[in-house]
């Protein structure tokens, strides 16, 4: 029976977990994800999880956060004047905002204060800065 290894195009069902039990996503309610192993298509330890596992196989795996989505970079973080900001739009803490650069690409940002005349966002992953855990199941290797 094969086993996954480098290369290899996955399908797999997965639900993530914090370390307190929350559920942040999982594929159960629709089809399962499909990547290339070894593209670089998912936070590194998910991948190396999934190496040598057969298809049916089940196991959960711990990712610690340097192998997820990294600690949080404090240059993410930044002050905007709120004269920036398009009029329609009224700030509050936990808002998702999205920015465009000058070349064209999105970020996304979240509220994490409002002051009088700005407000302070975030850059960085929602998840960077936390161990995770993941249920696998292998359903296909291609």
């Amino acid at each position: 029976m094969s086993q996954v290894k480098a290369n290899d195009t996955v399908r797999v069902h997965y639900t993530g977990k914090l370390t307190d039990g929350q559920v942040f996503d999982s594929s159960l309610e629709r089809e399962p994800i499909e990547f290339t192993m070894g593209q670089g298509q998912l936070i590194p330890g998910f991948e190396k999880g999934l190496l040598y596992m057969k298809v049916n196989e089940k196991k959960t795996i711990e990712i610690p956060s340097e192998e997820a989505y990294g600690a949080p970079r404090e240059e993410l973080i930044q002050e905007v004047d709120k004269s920036q900001l398009p009029d329609e739009i009224k700030p509050e803490p936990g808002m998702g905002l999205v920015s465009k650069s000058p070349d064209g690409r999105e970020m996304n940002l979240v509220v994490k204060e409002v002051k009088e005349n700005s407000i302070v966002v975030d850059g960085n992953h929602p998840l960077a800065g936390k161990d995770l855990i993941f249920d696998l199941e292998v359903v296909e290797i291609k």
